[in-house]
């Protein structure tokens, strides 16, 4: 496998650790024989439940659940997942993200790539380029970690929408607020000023999803930028290197990581990040769920160059030293 993140160098795949998720979060699945299970949920289906219990990720049939305890402190009793819980998503405006308050209606692509496709940007380094999209009017955006490893200049390319026509803006202003290597995910904000309210794109649920629906992502691969490509999603629970990933069919190149990954009713369910290096139609992407852990956690994963626990420091670019300054 290899991150396609970066347009000139290869990026392989990092091993992920589940256990800042699965420390952070209990949820607590409740057994007819009495017996319990507490870690955290990762996909809940009709017929069964994954579960992370720290060192494995277990599958639980739902024949064998008396009732589900969510860490928020929500009990349910065990039930066949519908799509009731997408209903059930409050928007707010005062949210670093939105989601949709109701299940929004299916689109074609071609409809949804203008709608959100303004929402989805480049983005840019020294060392190379890859995608990410805007989460609120603000400038927030979502990008891979590896995007942005030991990068300090970073620019973003918005393409505004005027008249029917795009037109191409780049911000240089742009602030790393939280990362998780873990994760590869990065929080990047654009405070270049004055700036125009930027549109956002919403996000979705991807343990609702059901393999087989078709999915779409936008993204720059090989810095052909706003290139769109269409699949279907493979599987919902693949494992690597301990870590759940979404795979789909849509194809993944260098340059699309950081990028999302859309269903058919404009929401983003994942977030692109690596392909197999040897193959065809074998894309990943992070589940959008633990997108919003990190967004809702943020504060845990913030990056202050000021602050001395912050688990990444880069350090300052030397400073210009005359001649006279240096020793013989």
């Amino acid at each position: 496998m290899y991150c396609p993140g970066m347009l000139n160098r290869s990026v392989l795949i990092a091993a992920l650790s589940l256990g800042n998720i699965a420390g952070a979060r209990a949820d607590v699945i409740q057994l007819k024989d009495q017996a319990a299970i507490t870690g955290q949920i990762l996909a809940e289906k009709r017929d069964q439940v994954a579960v992370d219990i720290g060192y494995t990720v277990l599958v639980v049939p739902r024949e064998q659940i008396a009732g589900i305890t969510k860490s928020r402190g929500e009990t349910k009793p065990n039930e066949a997942e519908d799509a009731a819980p997408a209903a059930k998503r409050a928007e707010s405006s005062k949210s670093l993200f939105q989601t949709s308050e109701s299940t929004p209606p299916e689109r074609s692509v071609r409809e949804l790539v203008t709608m959100m496709g303004e929402g989805v940007v480049q983005v840019r380094t020294p060392g190379g380029l890859g995608s990410g999209f805007i989460i609120n009017e603000d400038g927030s955006l979502i990008t891979n970690f590896h995007v942005i490893e030991g990068e300090t200049q970073i620019s973003v390319e918005v393409y505004h929408q005027k008249g029917g026509q795009l037109e191409r803006k780049s911000y240089k202003d742009v602030k790393i607020v939280a990362m998780n290597k873990f994760e590869d995910l990065a929080l990047l904000k654009i405070e270049d000023k004055p700036a125009p309210k930027f549109l956002r794109v919403v996000l979705g649920d991807s343990d609702v999803m059901s393999v087989g629906e078709r999915v779409f992502a936008i993204g720059s691969p090989l810095g052909l930028e706003r290139t769109v490509t269409e699949g279907i999603l493979s599987t919902k629970t693949r494992q690597l290197q301990g870590e759940l990933y979404l795979q789909t069919t849509a194809q993944i190149n260098p340059g699309n990581s950081g990028g999302p990954l859309f269903n058919l009713r404009g929401e983003v369910v994942g977030v692109t990040n690596m392909k197999a290096a040897f193959g065809e139609g074998l894309g990943f992407a992070i589940p959008i769920e633990a997108v919003k852990y990190f967004l809702n956690h943020r504060d845990a994963f913030a990056y202050d160059n000021d602050n001395p626990s912050t688990p990444y420091r880069y350090l300052e670019p030397p400073s210009r030293v005359s001649k006279s300054n240096l020793e013989p």
